[in-house]
């Protein structure tokens, strides 16, 4: 398992805004993070107003010159949105046509029409998990609430039986599979490489999807016994659709750029040679642009065309799907800035200096930080970047494995115990009907044992890779 040790001190040290002493910058440190907490959850300002905040806090504690931390956070904050705001572009074009051509529902009739009884909760896990790829968290649970609750009514079936594992499958995917926001921004925080990251991140997320979702809704069923909500049942949105794609043209849609990222990483590993030019060509059609792109363009003609949607109405598919992104992207964008301001500072020095003489782990001491910062801002992506930005530099002497590792320590963190501060929460609780108190027994356990099976996987992996 990699440690903390002073072999990670010859990583070359970032050139520090301010000579601060390490009780300066762990004050600094604080000052920060509490700024964003405080006014996340007590003034309720958006994210990305409190990270620029938090940010100019940090520098001011520090010491830094003001100017040089408004460079800090704005190269950041560039650096962060040049490298992942594109993929995030794609991913949510990509997954507005896959909702809107009526695709992710072709893909939910055919695995249900093909289950029953007992591998319902299984069929759920698989479904959220395959549509899950490409979606952002809060669109998925919209596009698979009207599944949710018509497949528990219909079939008398408790809730909780049927939902969490569908809200499992979706979890999973948001905090550990590349292209969703969270892991992006690690990976590119930690140098990680996006291929390895993305095959051990499908390796950790079946077995745990597994314990929180079809075993975990077995106990939850039994804790908050509730049916489906009697109330309308939303629609969706292929019942408007003369016609939609197929269920293999959308499922080879869908896994597009998953394969052909892990074909990259599978070629890099066999062939190992960048002159080489069958890992040239890999190279380029595995980077996550090309891949991303590349299943955009193909879903133009497997899911809108097959849908009969025209050229103008492809048009405003790519405008719908970029319009609910701009604060996602400032908030990604905004916490590469205090990552940056982080480093720049230099807090990650401090970090490896004060814990060089530490016994515990370098991924779980990621996974902590990712837990406080979760329980603390009820954000995820708030989380990982900002972990990410705190642990970097321990990724300096890590092997490739490790540092993939790295990125999943801190998004198994990220999800640790959702509750009254994350929108999440009172999402899956609006939607379910459900009082506080059995949202807390349901969806924030279920979130729990994700981070804490998650976690434990990547600690696992860490002694065997």
């Amino acid at each position: 398992m990699t440690t903390l040790s002073v072999e990670l001190l010859a990583a070359d040290p970032v050139e520090p805004l301010t000579s601060a002493g390490h009780a300066q910058l762990g004050t600094a440190v604080l000052v920060g993070i509490a700024v964003i907490v405080l006014l996340i959850t007590r003034f309720k300002l958006h994210a990305f107003l409190a990270l620029t905040i938090g940010s100019l806090a940090l520098g001011a504690v520090a010491g830094a010159p003001l100017d040089k931390v408004i460079t800090s956070f704005t190269t950041g904050l560039g650096a962060t949105v040049a490298s992942v705001g594109v993929l995030i572009a794609l991913g949510a074009i990509l997954g507005r046509m896959l909702a809107d051509s009526g695709g992710a529902d072709q893909i939910v009739d055919t695995i249900l029409a093909k289950a029953g009884g007992r591998s319902l909760p299984w069929a759920m896990v698989l479904i959220a998990s395959v549509i899950g790829l490409p979606l952002f968290f809060e669109v998925g649970v919209v596009l698979l609430i009207p599944v949710v609750l018509m497949v528990a009514k219909r079939g008398n079936y408790s809730l909780m039986r049927i939902g969490i594992p569908a809200l499992a499958g979706l979890s999973v995917m948001h905090g550990l599979v590349p292209p969703h926001p969270g892991p992006l921004v690690a990976i590119d925080a930690v140098g990680a490489n996006l291929g390895v990251t993305l095959a051990l991140g499908v390796l950790v997320a079946v077995p745990t999807v597994i314990v929180a979702g079809p075993l975990f809704s077995k106990v939850a069923a039994r804790w908050v016994d509730v049916p489906a909500p009697d109330r309308m049942i939303p629609q969706r949105p292929s019942e408007e659709l003369e016609r939609r794609p197929g269920f293999g043209a959308t499922l080879a849609t869908i896994l597009l750029p998953v394969v052909l990222m892990l074909a990259k990483a599978l070629v890099d590993i066999v062939v190992d040679d960048p002159e080489h030019t069958v890992q040239r060509v890999f190279d380029v059609i595995g980077s996550p642009l090309i891949a991303l792109l590349a299943a955009v363009l193909v879903g133009i003609f497997t899911l809108a065309r097959p849908a009969g949607f025209g050229k103008e109405k492809i048009s405003g598919l790519v405008d719908k799907g970029l319009m609910p992104i701009a604060g996602i992207l400032l908030i990604v964008g905004a916490g590469g800035g205090f990552k940056q301001t982080l480093i720049d500072c230099g807090v990650g020095q401090m970090v490896l200096e004060i814990s060089k003489d530490w016994s515990i782990p370098a991924l779980l001491l990621a996974w902590l930080i990712a837990v406080a910062i979760r329980l603390a801002t009820g954000s995820a992506t708030v989380a990982t970047v900002s972990a990410a930005g705190l642990v970097a530099p321990l990724a300096a002497d890590m092997s490739t494995a490790h540092t993939a590792l790295l990125v999943l320590a801190i998004g198994t963190g990220s999800l640790f115990f959702s509750h009254v501060n994350d929108a999440g929460f009172w999402l899956v609780k609006e939607y379910f009907g459900l009082s506080v108190g059995q949202t807390v027994k349901t969806w924030s356990i279920m979130e729990t044992i994700i981070s804490v099976v998650g976690g434990g996987l990547v600690l696992l992996l860490s002694l065997i890779l």
